[in-house]
């Protein structure tokens, strides 16, 4: 199962942490993250952030499946896009609704 959203004038940085502390909360954890930013070649004082966070259950943590992938990439000024790709035999879907939910609540109001 694949969610995909577009916010506008939301801070990927902060999307990116709101994203792990959420799955976090639905028993997840952090297997492998990366965050990255970069300046815009034709404006110095744009930049574009790109991350990705993989989790795996709390309950099989040595498993080598991973239940969620979040990717997200954009800048505060325009454009912030969020993918997750969720393994729906391994994350119940009450979890991903409260996931779901979650996002919804702090950044329904920004989602394009």
């Amino acid at each position: 199962m694949q969610i995909r959203k577009i916010y506008q004038n939301v801070n990927p940085g902060l999307l990116y942490e709101d994203v792990k502390e959420f799955a976090t909360k639905q028993g997840l954890i952090v297997y492998e993250e990366n965050l990255q930013t970069y300046s815009i070649p034709t404006d110095s004082s744009s930049f574009i952030t790109r991350g990705s966070i993989i989790f795996r259950g709390k309950d099989k943590p040595s498993e080598t499946t991973e239940c969620l992938r979040a990717h997200i990439e954009g800048s505060e000024k325009s454009n912030t896009k969020l993918i997750l790709d969720i393994n729906t035999d391994l994350l119940h879907q009450d979890k991903v609704t409260a996931l779901q939910s979650d996002l919804n609540f702090i950044f329904g109001s920004y989602e394009t």
